[in-house]
């Protein structure tokens, strides 16, 4: 029985212009396609997916241009250290043959050296960090080794481990920093997964060479969200807007729960804010990519980067490329969705509708009866141009199939229609659109009969 839309109580307020940055992170209710495309045509869907460049088990890659060549290394696979090279990000990678780390630290045996990162010192020596398995204890902790050359062979430095709290379950996924004024930094993770202990994301403060630690460790993000299951890792950070946004892995690695998330900070050591939604998920990519994680920030004069790790169909994890931009400090990855809520945009002669039973953020925007309601969803930010995919989660109670205007940066870009749900039986209609490289604005205007909007996302 559809509801009769005036029997509802106005609610009141009108919704500040305002930004709700973060993905997708649960599964939404399935998609209906908009105007005249057929139900389940993902043909008919426009959005730029990121790319698997390297075709392989190549997991928790590090991504890095020296001279004009990319390097890209990764954990075991046959080699203590697989790498490959590029040209360019998009490809064409090639796979070397050879192993850049032929030989493990006195401390360590072979069979588990995990997420490697490689950076060049100031010296012009290349530091590589990689985790290994702890021959005393069985434990993984945290190795450096130099070269000469980008592609190795990497010689191991010290007979002991450069990072390896036992007590603390070891440590894993060493990542470096070097910050605008020169500072070098070491994050890392300790590895209380592996004895039931809480894990933190550590940043140290290093001497020029990498290995010389200044001061103690600070412990700076923690696995405290249920949407984490309990685990974190793979840090990353890189500088934007004057802050510090720190990348780092969540959940099963093995598992399509496995995901991207991001936090900011003023300062490099904290406090850190975590994005409310994660910046990558199966989920927010639609499935393109299954368990999106081991992330590497790439930061080129050509475009950012995201580099990151997926599960195969054949096995193993690949590696993926994504376009990556910046909403000020916050992260976007095209081709993974990020919402923003209707209600917080700009009402136009309609209002807010508060405790909207299974709504986002249990707010909507709601009464937009009138031929000039609308509401401005602007602070949309893309970082390429071109064609976007545009999802609307709706309630729609009339007796009829309504619909709204689109308005893209002020152009008009046709029509969305909204089948009829019920109140408060949110569902999600998408249609492709254009946006400009930067920030947007789009507007949904009164149409046909009567619809409640929730959100938007934007792919």
């Amino acid at each position: 029985m559809v509801l009769p839309r005036f029997s509802r109580a106005l609610a009141t307020g009108i919704a500040v212009a305002a930004l709700a940055l973060g993905t997708l992170t649960t599964s939404s209710a399935v998609a209906a396609p908009a105007d005249d495309a057929p139900a389940g045509d993902v043909s008919v869907q426009t959005t730029v997916r990121p790319s698997l460049v390297l075709d392989r088990d190549f997991p928790d890659p590090d991504v890095s241009k020296f001279g004009n060549t990319y390097y890209a290394y990764a954990t075991n696979q046959g080699k203590n250290l697989p790498w490959a090279s590029a040209p360019d990000p998009d490809g064409p990678w090639t796979f070397q043959s050879t192993d850049a780390l032929p030989t493990l630290g006195a401390w360590a045996k072979t069979g588990r050296t995990w997420a490697p990162d490689v950076s060049q010192r100031a010296d012009g020596k290349y530091l590589l960090y990689y985790t290994a398995w702890h021959n005393a204890s069985g434990r993984q902790c945290i190795g450096a080794a130099l070269a000469d050359s980008p592609g190795g062979p990497f010689a191991p430095v010290g007979s002991e481990p450069l990072i390896c709290p036992l007590g603390d379950g070891g440590a894993i996924d060493a990542s470096s920093f070097v910050d605008s004024d020169g500072t070098r930094y070491i994050l890392w993770k300790n590895d209380g997964n592996a004895i039931g202990a809480t894990t933190w994301i550590h940043v140290q403060r290093v001497a020029s060479d990498g290995i010389t630690f200044q001061g103690g460790a600070a412990q700076v993000l923690r696995n405290d969200r249920a949407d984490e299951a309990g685990i974190i890792e793979a840090p990353v950070v890189t500088k934007v807007d004057g802050k510090y946004v720190l990348f780092y892995s969540a959940g099963p690695y093995s598992t399509n729960s496995y995901g991207t998330n991001y936090a900011v900070a003023s300062s490099i050591t904290g406090p850190y804010t975590k994005a409310f939604r994660f910046l990558m998920t199966t989920d927010s990519l639609d499935g393109a990519v299954a368990g999106p994680g081991g992330a590497d920030v790439l930061r080129d004069s050509g475009g950012d980067k995201l580099i990151f790790h997926g599960h195969r169909d054949a096995g193993g994890r690949g590696m993926y490329v994504a376009d990556l931009g910046w909403a000020g400090s916050n992260p976007v990855v095209r081709g993974s969705r990020v919402r923003y809520e209707a209600e917080r945009g700009t009402l136009n002669n309609c209002s807010v509708r508060e405790n909207a039973a299974g709504a986002s953020d249990g707010k909507v925007a709601a009464y937009i009866d009138h031929a000039d309601s609308s509401v401005d969803i602007g602070a949309i930010y893309v970082p390429t141009s071109g064609s976007y995919t545009l999802h609307v989660g709706y309630a729609n109670g009339s007796a009829e199939t309504a619909s709204h205007t689109v308005t893209v940066n002020g152009t008009s870009a046709g029509s969305i229609s909204y089948p009829i749900t019920g109140w408060d039986n949110w569902q999600q209609v998408s249609k492709d659109i254009t946006l400009q490289a930067g920030w947007n604005t789009i507007r949904l205007g009164k149409g046909t009969a009567f619809t409640e909007l929730d959100y938007i996302e934007v792919a």
